[in-house]
């Protein structure tokens, strides 16, 4: 456990002349196994001795005697030895958790000392965050083999055609409402702690999306969606506003998020993808405020990748935004709404593929160099809604998908992703031609998409989860 160290050693005891040998590994602290190794060196030189003086008179004995005192040597070694070995036995039961707990946090701690890099400034958020304020150069992006030794960019160009949308936010994260910022050639980490890692059910779980077969039906995987995407073309971003809301999220293991997907490859072992958006996440962040987030993977989900800056890849440049942080403020049903602008496009240079968060802020990049197809264009863009439904009590989770409600609802009270928008070979935005909607669960979650002068292709998605006609 947390403060206390254990030191590991072998036990070995025999009992000569009969071949009997037992080997326990225990963890003991120092002192118990300084006076156990006493007490074990007395007890096998009584037993050499007995032993010794049985083997020589063996020799002279006739040999019914010899087997009357075999089975009263027996009678007398053997109960001592099983007493013994119940008592070990507890012991071992007693100390064998402490000792794997105290393995686990050593783990923890060495993983936390990778990705919580020094800092030269902490911000304390009113949600109780801390942001550490890391130099550019000394952040998780720069562990990656592919990545050591290099410098960050400068952004390029936006795409032709871009510009900003309106119902825009200036002070969008909780941090940043105490009038604190990061000092400029530093970036805002958030700082990860031992609880944020305990909540995964592993280390090599923290920080990553459960691997999941990904198709266009949704097959019954646990995540269900409510999306519309576009596909048949190639594409090199994609654009949109993304309605924000605090769906609640029925259990710890579950998430609710609203997204864009960036696609490339096969729906399979060699999937790639980068993400970005809001989520409510308990098991990752804590608590149930909706978070701007980003994710990637180059091997469907399997040992790439991760959320946010929790694995070296992403390379952060701006010191304004946290990766991470709690939104605020919401939008409210039957009252005012919010959403944040999110623009990924690959930089025709480079090759990078560039993130901008709200206010035409540009947060960062993924190097083209993590991936296998998307070093070249995506296959497909998606926007949306997911949930991760584990069937609680053997029935539909009540975890809410937007605002809880369905598109049918509409403005103010629908969740909505607006405005949305792909990038061309020319690095161009433009609308998607072939923009298509469906949901693998319409009774749960449903969507309706929609094109108009203001708002451009638009849809409303989202609801409650479990409800009568999703029992």
């Amino acid at each position: 456990m947390v403060g206390v160290h254990w030191k590991k050693t072998q036990q070995i005891c025999f009992c000569f002349g009969f071949g009997f040998r037992r080997r326990q590994e225990l963890e003991l602290e120092e002192e118990e196994l300084e006076g156990k190794c006493r007490k074990q060196k007395q007890e096998t030189e009584t037993t050499t001795i007995t032993m010794m003086d049985f083997s020589s008179r063996i020799q002279i004995i006739p040999i019914i005697s010899t087997f009357v005192f075999f089975l009263l040597l027996v009678s007398t070694l053997f109960p001592a030895v099983s007493a013994r070995q119940f008592e070990d036995f507890g012991r071992l039961n007693q100390t064998f958790r402490p000792g794997e707990e105290a393995k686990k946090m050593r783990l923890i701690r060495t993983h936390l000392l990778k990705i919580n890099k020094p800092s030269v400034k902490s911000i304390q958020s009113p949600d109780g965050d801390v942001m550490e304020c890391v130099l550019i150069h000394q952040q998780p992006a720069f562990d990656h083999p592919k990545l050591k030794g290099t410098k960050p960019m400068d952004p390029p160009e936006r795409p032709n055609g871009y510009h900003h949308a309106g119902m825009e936010l200036e002070n969008y994260q909780l941090w940043s409402l105490s009038g604190e910022s990061c000092p400029e050639g530093t970036i805002p980490i958030r700082r990860t702690t031992e609880q944020d890692i305990l909540r995964a059910n592993s280390l090599q779980r923290f920080g990553r999306k459960i691997r999941k077969p990904m198709r266009i039906d949704f097959s019954n995987d646990g995540h269900e969606h409510a999306i519309a995407f576009a596909s048949g073309d190639q594409y090199y971003g994609a654009k949109a506003s993304i309605n924000v809301w605090d769906p609640k999220v029925a259990g710890q293991s579950e998430f609710s998020l609203s997204q864009l997907w960036v696609i490339s490859g096969s729906f399979t072992d060699d999937l790639n993808t980068i993400e970005a958006g809001w989520q409510v996440s308990p098991e990752l962040y804590g608590d149930n405020y909706p978070r701007f987030f980003t994710y990637w993977t180059s091997d469907a989900y399997q040992a790439t990748g991760c959320y946010d800056l929790l694995c070296s890849g992403f390379v952060q440049t701006n010191n304004k935004i946290a990766i991470g942080a709690a939104i605020s403020p919401t939008s409210s049903y039957n009252g005012g709404q919010f959403d944040i602008s999110i623009l990924i496009w690959k930089d025709p240079k480079h090759g990078n593929w560039w993130l901008e968060f709200g206010s035409g802020v540009i947060v960062g990049y993924w190097p083209a160099s993590l991936f296998t197809h998307l070093r070249d264009y995506a296959s497909m863009v998606q926007f949306g809604g997911e949930v991760v439904n584990t069937q609680p009590s053997g029935s539909h989770t009540s975890t809410e998908m937007g605002s809880g409600h369905f598109s049918v609802e509409g403005f103010r009270k629908a969740s909505y992703v607006r405005n949305m928008q792909v990038v061309d070979w020319d690095n161009s935005l433009i609308p998607p031609s072939n923009l298509q909607v469906t949901t693998d669960n319409p009774n749960c979650y449903d969507i309706t998409g929609g094109i108009n002068s203001v708002w451009g292709n638009y849809i409303y998605y989202g609801g409650p989860g479990k409800n009568p006609r999703c029992p």
